[in-house]
């Protein structure tokens, strides 16, 4: 179990579902503008998945240079970066982590936050009562399939995964919302797993809320982080608390 310093002047940020990708660039230039202004000034930044819209293999790093390099740039002005994967971007590789200068974290990872037992996850594991998702996460996951996937060339990756991506909002047009959020069960099993951490903190729901739970008796806060299609957002983490935070 990792800590953050505890320096009273610290802090973290955590951020996920940014989704960034050609066809929005807004978000990647709001992106960079927080690297510039907040996280310069903070202890470590957490990327819980669903960082890009699609990571398609560490060979294509270079359609990705601005970020990446701004990525670097704070890494080597002293920031401490993780990167955990989400569904969108599960097959970015230690080569991505390398130039961006960055750690990647396991799903889950508990760590210590400023005095807080603190459990991270990108959140689509707990999605359980959405079957057919979960299958197709157990397949692409598996590292047979992901050697399988990357020995094909670029182009004919990004056409599978474009592919993909059609088929699943179709299909998610179809599903009940209720199906797309965290199961309960699987949360307070998760939680039970890690011996009631004070907090677990994901995203991928894109339903930023602050969950106040009880579980065997035992008080935990369920943070969720919002995406950032309309507007970008983070949570700050210091000895103080923690404070949701929007972006211009």
């Amino acid at each position: 179990m990792e800590s953050a310093d505890q320096d009273k002047t610290a802090f973290s940020l955590l951020i996920s579902d940014l989704h960034l990708c050609d066809s929005r660039p807004a978000i990647t230039a709001q992106f960079l503008d927080f690297l510039h202004r907040q996280a310069t000034q903070a202890r470590a930044l957490y990327i819980l998945g669903d960082f890009f819209e699609y990571w398609a293999g560490d060979d294509d790093l270079a359609h990705y240079q601005p970020i990446i390099q701004a990525l670097r740039a704070l890494s080597d002005h002293g920031t401490q970066l993780y990167f955990m994967h989400g569904n969108r971007d599960f097959l970015i590789g230690e080569a991505f982590a390398y130039a961006a200068g960055l750690k990647l974290l396991p799903d889950p990872s508990l760590l210590i936050l400023h005095g807080k037992r603190a459990l991270l996850s990108h959140g689509d594991a707990l999605c359980t009562d959405d079957a057919a998702y979960q299958a197709f996460r157990r397949q692409v996951r598996h590292p047979t399939w992901q050697q399988e996937f990357l020995q094909q060339p670029l182009d004919m990756r990004k056409a599978q995964i474009a592919a993909l991506r059609q088929r699943s909002e179709q299909e998610k047009s179809g599903k009940q919302e209720s199906i797309m959020d965290v199961n309960p069960e699987a949360v307070a099993a998760l939680l039970r797993e890690y011996d009631y951490p004070e907090l677990l903190i994901h995203g991928h729901t894109h339903r930023p809320a602050l969950h106040p739970l009880e579980v065997d008796g035992h008080r935990i806060d369920r943070w969720v982080l919002g995406d950032w299609y309309e507007q970008g957002s983070y949570l700050l983490i210091d000895q103080q608390g923690i404070h949701s935070q929007p972006l211009p």
